[in-house]
């Protein structure tokens, strides 16, 4: 599942059928106009890793952020006892690890492999769930030094205004997702990307690339080509856009309210712009 590392939102309301309210614009930053309502809300899609010089806060972003009164996140970075959940719930259940999944030429392979890529040894993670384990090779995937989060930059401006920070689900929840796609499955993902290793880069770096040109629709369809994500699109992304919608829909009504999630919830059919339209409201890409 090599493009879920981004485990990546313009019309008035109108009579247009549900497909063409689907987002073509080239934009991550979106405003959302509630009916009756004249201070907006913004959506940001997110990307959950990229080099720092990447995270470019501009005046109008600025401007947008610092209207809202405060800011959600698909978790709750801020809160001290959600982030130790989500630690303690990297774990695989009933004890199952990595050794049990991969047999022992695969997994001898897959730790080489995991080793020239993460610089640690794959024993570490041989009872976490593989889809997380897959998210510590990415920082080497990018080819600068260090790497960061959009979320991270958000906390620090809420941070500065004084705003609170909020998730729109919790850590138990986040992980009943990876919980719903099997152990086995999930291994053998991460061994059929680690064993190919120039694939997993290239179709990475893609990714990013199309992330920094803000083409969300490009990017939704890349993913949809990926066939291990075409499998679990609806568990991963669709499902939990759905769960979502009201919670966003209730913040929108008591004030305005900064969303920052994966860029690739933010496109298609299914996704977050185009759910929001189908209930009413008005979303518009913000442009430099």
């Amino acid at each position: 599942m090599k493009k879920l590392g981004i485990t990546f939102s313009t019309l008035l309301i109108t009579a247009y059928s549900s497909y063409s309210q689907v987002p073509q614009e080239k934009s991550l930053l979106w405003q959302i106009t509630a009916p009756g309502q004249t201070k907006p809300s913004y959506l940001f899609g997110t990307i959950h890793l990229i080099c720092p010089e990447d995270i470019i806060v501009d005046n109008v972003l600025k401007d947008k952020f610092n209207s809202t009164q405060q800011l959600f996140l698909e978790l709750d970075m801020d809160d001290a006892s959600e982030m130790m959940n989500a630690v303690q719930e990297m774990k695989m259940k009933n004890d199952t690890s990595l050794h049990m999944l991969l047999d022992k030429t695969q997994y001898d392979s897959v730790a080489h492999e995991f080793m020239q890529l993460a610089h640690l040894p794959l024993a570490l993670f041989n009872f976490t769930k593989p889809m997380l384990t897959m998210s510590t090779i990415y920082p080497a995937l990018l080819g600068c030094p260090a790497a960061e989060a959009w979320e991270s930059e958000f906390m620090r401006m809420a941070k500065q205004n004084g705003i609170e920070v909020k998730g729109l689900e919790t850590t138990e929840e986040q992980i009943e997702v990876l919980d719903a796609i099997p152990y086995g499955i999930q291994a053998n993902m991460l061994a059929n990307s680690l064993l190919n290793t120039d694939s997993l880069k290239n179709d990475f770096l893609q990714m990013v690339e199309l992330y920094k040109q803000k083409d969300i629709h490009a990017l939704q369809e890349s993913t949809r080509e990926d066939p291990d994500f075409a499998s679990y699109e609806g568990i991963l992304l669709n499902n939990r856009n759905q769960n979502w919608i009201p919670k966003i829909k209730k913040e929108i009504q008591s004030m305005p309210t900064f969303f920052a999630v994966g860029a690739a919830h933010l496109g298609g059919e299914n996704g977050i712009i185009n759910l929001l339209r189908k209930e009413g409201y008005a979303i518009t890409a913000v442009m430099e």
